[in-house]
C-alpha cells in the first residue's frame, strides 16, 4: 500500500469530532487519576519520580505539578491548575473534576448532532448565570459575626481534606495569624514574602510554632560564641573572612622563614582591617554568604563578635529586607549605615539530636514572620507545608472579598438545581445544553458522597429533594458519618471568589478543548 494513502487516512482519522473526543478520553483519565483524592476522606497518591525521590499526598496541584504530561491537552490542565494554586491555592482537584464532567456531557450532546460551538455558547452562558447566583445565595462577614472565627474555620476547611486534618485547629490558628500580621487591612494588600514557612523533622504537629522573625538553619561559627544575643546589629557580607588569593596563574614562591614571616604578617594585617572595619562600624553579628577559616574565626571569638557562616542568598535576602541591613559585597564597605537591627537573636536545638538553628526575632524594618512546623517524617512535613500554602491562601482571599459560601457540595448543587429550573423554561437545543451542564455541576456532591463511603447515588437524590423540599442552599454532604447537615451550622465555609474562580476556570478548560478540532504536526 502507499504511503501517502496511509498518511492521509491517519489524518482524516483525527481531524474534527474524532480529534475532540480523543482529548476528552484524556481529560477523563486525568480526572479519574484524582477522583479518589478529593474531599476531607480522599485517598493518598504516591507517585514515583525519575530521580527515585517518592511523594505521598491527595493534594490535586502537588500530584499535577509532579505528573510527566507527554500530550499538549494534558499539559494545558497542569498549566491550569498550577494557575489556580497559585491565585487561589485551593480548588484545583474540583476544577478537574467539573471540567472533566462537562467533556462527558459534551460528547452525548455532539452524540445528538449539537455543534461544538454551541455548546460553548450555553457552557459560557450557564457559568455566567451561576457566578451571579453564588452571589445571591452567598453570606457577607460583618461585624455581627465574629471575623476571627469566620477567617479560622476557612483556614480549617481548606486543611480537611489535608492528611494533617487532626491538627488542623492549631495549624489553623497560627494561617491567620501570620496573614493578619503581614496584611495592609484598609487597603486589603498582602505581602507573603514576609511569611517564610519552614520545618524539621521531629516532634509532631502540634508543637509547630508562629516565629516572628526569621529562622536560619544555621549555628553560630564557634561553639563558645554567646547563644543568645540582645540588640543585634547585623553586617550581611557577600565576601569570605579571609585574605585575598591571587587570581592569575602566578605562584607565591617562599624560599626561607623570613618570606614566611613576612606573608603570615601581611595575612594578619587583612584580618585586624576586616575585624577593625566590623568594630568600628558598631556590628556585634556577623552574616556571611561564604565561609572562614579558624584563624579568622579564632579573631571573631576573641573580639566578642558572633558570627554564622554559609548562609544562602535566600536567607540573606530575606533578612536584609527584614532587618534593614544593606548587603555588602567587600568588608571595606562595611560602615554603621550598612547595618541591620532585630531586638534579639538566639540559638535552638532540638531534642537529643545535634540539629540547631537560629531565630532572628522583632526585626526593625518589617514585620517578617516564620511558620516553623514540625513532623514526625519528611512526608507529614511536606503535606504540612502544602496544607499551610492551602489554609494561607484562603484566608487572604476571604480578606480581599468577605463573601463566604458553605462547602460540602452544597453551592454546586444550589447552582445545578437553579440552571435546570432555567433549562426548563428553555426548548431545544438551550434546554440540553444546560440541562447538561446542571448534571456537571453535581459531580462535586457525588464524589465527596462516594469517597466518604456513602451510596453516591443515593446520596446526591437525597440531596437534592431535600434542598427543593426545605429551600436550603446551604445542605451538602458531612464526610464524617452524618450524611447531609447543614454546612452553616457545621461552619464549613470556602470563599465566594474561590468558588467562581472554580467554575470559570473549568469551563474555560472545556471551551479550550472543544475548540481544538485538528492536530498540525510540522
Amino acid at each position: 500500500m502507499d504511503k501517502s494513502k496511509t498518511n492521509k487516512d491517519n489524518s482524516t482519522k483525527f481531524k474534527g469530532i474524532n480529534i475532540i473526543k480523543a482529548n476528552i478520553k484524556k481529560v477523563i483519565e486525568i480526572s479519574k487519576i484524582l477522583r479518589s483524592s478529593f474531599g476531607p476522606m480522599g485517598m493518598d497518591k504516591i507517585i514515583k519520580k525519575s530521580d527515585n525521590k517518592i511523594i505521598i499526598t491527595n493534594d490535586g496541584a502537588t500530584i499535577l505539578n509532579t505528573l510527566e504530561f507527554k500530550n499538549e491537552i494534558t499539559s494545558i490542565i497542569g498549566e491550569l491548575s498550577r494557575s489556580q494554586d497559585e491565585e487561589i491555592g485551593d480548588g484545583t482537584t474540583g476544577i478537574v473534576l467539573i471540567a472533566a464532567n462537562l467533556l462527558d456531557q459534551t460528547e452525548k450532546l455532539m452524540e445528538k448532532g449539537i455543534h461544538p460551538t454551541r455548546i460553548i455558547e450555553g457552557f459560557e452562558h450557564a457559568a455566567d448565570f451561576c457566578l451571579f447566583y453564588l452571589e445571591t445565595i452567598s453570606r457577607n462577614l460583618t461585624k455581627k459575626n465574629n471575623i476571627y472565627s469566620c477567617l479560622l474555620f476557612t483556614a480549617m476547611t481548606a486543611m480537611n481534606s489535608k492528611v494533617i486534618n487532626r491538627s488542623k485547629k492549631k495549624l489553623a490558628e497560627i494561617c491567620v495569624k501570620a496573614v493578619l500580621a503581614v496584611s495592609d487591612l484598609k487597603r486589603k494588600d498582602f505581602n507573603f514574602e514576609l511569611i517564610k514557612i519552614d520545618g524539621k523533622i521531629g516532634g509532631n504537629l502540634e508543637n509547630t510554632t508562629l516565629i516572628n522573625g526569621i529562622v536560619i538553619d544555621k549555628d553560630f561559627s564557634h561553639s563558645q560564641m554567646p547563644k543568645e544575643i540582645n540588640d543585634v546589629r547585623i553586617s550581611i557580607v557577600t565576601s569570605p573572612l579571609e585574605p585575598p588569593k591571587p587570581k592569575t596563574k602566578h605562584r607565591i614562591d617562599i624560599e626561607n622563614i623570613q618570606n614566611f614571616k613576612e606573608l603570615e604578617k601581611i595575612e594578619q594585617q587583612f584580618f585586624r582591617e576586616m575585624i577593625s572595619q566590623l568594630k568600628n562600624s558598631g556590628t556585634n553579628l556577623l552574616l556571611c554568604q561564604w565561609g572562614f577559616d579558624d584563624e579568622g574565626n579564632h579573631l571573631l571569638l576573641r573580639n566578642k563578635l558572633s558570627a554564622v557562616r554559609w548562609v544562602s542568598g535566600q536567607e540573606i535576602d530575606l533578612l536584609a529586607l527584614a532587618t534593614g541591613a544593606q548587603i555588602v559585597p567587600r568588608f571595606n564597605e562595611i560602615t554603621s549605615s550598612t547595618l541591620g537591627f532585630a531586638a534579639r537573636i538566639r540559638e535552638n536545638c532540638f531534642g537529643t539530636t545535634s540539629d540547631r538553628i537560629l531565630i532572628v526575632e522583632n526585626c526593625a524594618n518589617s514585620k517578617a514572620l516564620t511558620i516553623f512546623i514540625r513532623g514526625s517524617s519528611e512526608f507529614i512535613l511536606n503535606e504540612a507545608k502544602r496544607a499551610m500554602h492551602d489554609a494561607l491562601c484562603a484566608v487572604k482571599n476571604l480578606i480581599r472579598d468577605s463573601r463566604i459560601l458553605f462547602g460540602g457540595g452544597s453551592a454546586e448543587m444550589a447552582c445545578a438545581l437553579k440552571i435546570s429550573k432555567e433549562a426548563e423554561k428553555c426548548v431545544g437545543l438551550k434546554h440540553f445544553v444546560l440541562q447538561s451542564f446542571s448534571e456537571s455541576l453535581k459531580i462535586i456532591p457525588l464524589v465527596l458522597a462516594e469517597n466518604a463511603g456513602y451510596f453516591s447515588i443515593e446520596s446526591i437524590s437525597q440531596l437534592q429533594n431535600r434542598q427543593i423540599k426545605e429551600k436550603n442552599p446551604f445542605l451538602g454532604i458531612e464526610c464524617f458519618g452524618n450524611g447531609i447537615c447543614s454546612m452553616q451550622k457545621l461552619k464549613v465555609f470556602e470563599s465566594l471568589i474561590s468558588k467562581q474562580q472554580q467554575i470559570q476556570m473549568a469551563v474555560q478548560i472545556a471551551s479550550g478543548i472543544l475548540r481544538i478540532d485538528d492536530f498540525i504536526n510540522i
